[in-house]
């Protein structure tokens, strides 16, 4: 395989999957839902919709994504928050679908397009079949809902001046995407694959494999290839007639294995946890990189959504950090022009001294209107041990006691501007670091309850206006919790409020609590049991700390750990705002990665 090798492997942070793949994991659908009644409908962004299926015995949620960097549908177990107010396709699905059941999940032919069937009852009373056909086709994907092939609505509109051949709007014929032509090669004869891919003398191999096969995405083809000890950019007119045996005889493997269900669902990761690949077979090619292998596809495609999906902030987030970067912006503005006027205060131990010697020689100074003093005088320097001159400017029209008192003026005005100053800047730091550690909880805010208390953090700190009509207060969200390998439990705050609670309510005083050394982040608590954890589990919680602070992105983060009982919470400080002692010093680097495995 060594001209195979040299072929370079592209890493892509999103991998989507492709039909082949997407086969077994409807086929693993069909069998969980079909006759499931649909009891619920949900839209919780404007791409994403779960349907809450009844089956015997349980619901479950089935999670749809028409997100253009990693499309999905999975039976899911995660519950995501939902808008107060649905959106319009949400209400419109929960009007045509709710109550009705589940007829047949099936996929068009081996493209990346599933169609759910639901049986309903129509005005009359009479059951009727509406489907809603999803397309997993990167930023082409949608969810298009239709009844007797006429398009009710969909996620995306498409109109004419999107595109001018397939056109997605309510009340048109729902048209098949293009490339329909293509073969399926799990229907069809391999001899007539065979025979049509090698038709295609003027392509390369994985050219002619893409145009002729559908279903087929680049992972599964540079798999087939690898099998086949054939590079991927060879020309089919060069292939000799054992390359051709060698990939009819790795194809057929891959296509039997997936038309008996006996898989081995595979998720490839690089160092980074980025995604490089999913498919429902082992991917040898990609034996360099960290592997996982699943029970089921539909398992595979949950851990890749929770795990390397786009991250879903609750609504308002971005409204809120709005006035946060402005107001730090404001005050790292009149932090610098403090620090200009500091700079000139600083200055004042200069004029004492001019003052000090002119009040020595000033009897040699007089004002003499008739005769123009100059602008500077040089006398001996009374704290030089050698009385070395120094060139002092004064006012022509001042004795020289007169400028003296002028120069001792200055200083004092100097010496009480200095304290005023440093207070002054004093205070802009600590409010500079507060508004930081709001957008650090912004950051980790992943519920709609921690986005509201965050924003009654601003308003009760007067950084926005409080709304005119009152809201229904939320039940207060609870602090992260996460389980150490050796079963320690570690909390973090993701806000002031939460900080709060958990350091001076849940946190008992011999247990370990965690910060970023003067560096805004959540409160991190180590429960202890009265027993000393294991350093393992310390520098994992110190990592968390890191993981959860502004310096998340950064190495050799410091971060202090002290007992609880030595964190005390200062009469008037703002929310989140400590103060301690006994504290150790760690310097750590958040692993994303790590800390993800732990999130999920």
């Amino acid at each position: 395989m060594v001209y195979y090798m040299e072929w370079k492997i592209r890493e892509e942070s999103i991998m989507n999957i492709d039909g082949l793949s997407l086969f077994p994991l409807v086929k693993e659908l069909d069998a969980a839902l079909t006759g499931g009644r649909i009891e619920k409908i949900y839209q919780p962004d404007k791409l994403t919709v779960v349907l809450h299926i009844r089956v015997p015995g349980k619901t479950v949620k089935l999670f749809i994504s028409a997100n253009p960097q990693s499309p999905t549908i999975h039976i899911s177990s995660f519950s995501g928050e939902n808008p107060a107010a649905p959106p319009g396709f949400c209400m419109l699905l929960r009007k045509h679908l709710e109550d009705g059941r589940i007829a047949e999940i099936a996929q068009h032919s081996l493209d990346r397009i599933v169609r759910i069937d639901l049986d309903v009852r129509d005005e009359s009373g009479a059951i009727t079949t509406k489907s809603l056909i999803f397309e997993l086709m990167g930023k082409h994907s949608n969810l298009v809902f239709t009844h007797n092939g006429i398009i009710i609505d969909a996620l995306k509109r498409v109109g004419l001046a999107v595109n001018r051949h397939r056109q997605i709007l309510p009340g048109r014929q729902y048209v098949l995407p293009p490339g329909q032509e293509r073969l399926n090669t799990l229907r069809i004869p391999m001899e007539e694959f065979m025979a049509t891919l090698l038709s295609r003398q003027d392509l390369t191999l994985i050219k002619a494999i893409f145009g002729t096969a559908t279903g087929l995405g680049p992972v599964s083809v540079k798999e087939i290839c690898w099998r086949a000890n054939v590079a991927p950019d060879t020309p089919v007119a060069g292939l000799e007639p054992r390359d051709i045996d060698r990939i009819q005889q790795q194809w057929s493997s891959i296509a039997a294995s997936v038309q008996t269900g006996i898989l081995r669902p595979t998720v490839v990761i690089d160092k980074d946890s980025r995604l490089l690949a999913m498919a429902c077979f082992l991917l040898t090619h990609l034996a360099v990189y960290r592997t996982k292998e699943f029970s089921s596809m539909n398992a595979a495609a949950e851990w890749v959504h929770m795990t390397t999906g786009p991250k879903q902030q609750p609504s308002g987030i971005e409204a809120l950090r709005k006035p946060v970067i402005t107001e730090i912006s404001k005050l790292q503005r009149k932090r610098a022009v403090l620090e200009e006027e500091l700079a000139e205060a600083d200055t004042a131990e200069t004029f004492r001294i001019y003052a000090d010697i002119l009040m020595a020689h000033g009897h040699h100074i007089r004002v003499e209107p008739r005769h123009p003093q100059p602008e500077n005088v040089t006398l001996p320097n009374l704290y030089d041990p050698g009385l070395q001159p120094v060139i002092i400017p004064i006012d022509p029209l001042r004795s020289g006691i007169g400028n003296a008192q002028k120069y001792y003026a200055r200083y004092n005005k100097l010496k009480r501007a200095q304290q005023s100053i440093r207070g002054q800047l004093g205070q802009l730091e600590a409010d500079i670091s507060y508004l930081e550690s709001i957008q650090v909880s912004l950051d980790a805010a992943s519920s709609q309850k921690e986005a509201n208390e965050i924003r009654q953090e601003l308003i009760s700190a007067g950084y926005i206006a409080r709304p005119a009509k009152k809201s229904r207060p939320d039940t207060p969200s609870a602090p992260l919790t996460v389980k150490a390998g050796d079963g320690t439990i570690i909390l973090i705050g993701r806000n002031n409020r939460q900080n709060d609670l958990l350091t001076f309510k849940i946190a008992q005083p011999h247990d370990l609590w965690f910060h970023t050394k003067d560096i805004p982040g959540s409160h991190v608590v180590l429960r202890t049991d009265s027993n000393d954890p294991s350093p393992q589990t310390v520098l994992l919680a110190s990592r968390l700390a890191a993981y959860f602070s502004k310096a998340r992105y950064s190495a050799n983060v410091p971060v202090d750990h002290t007992r609880k009982r030595y964190v005390k919470k200062p009469n008037g400080a703002k929310p989140g705002f400590v103060i301690y002692d006994h504290q150790t010093t760690l310097f750590v680097t958040p692993s994303e990665s790590e800390i993800k495995s732990l999130l999920h």
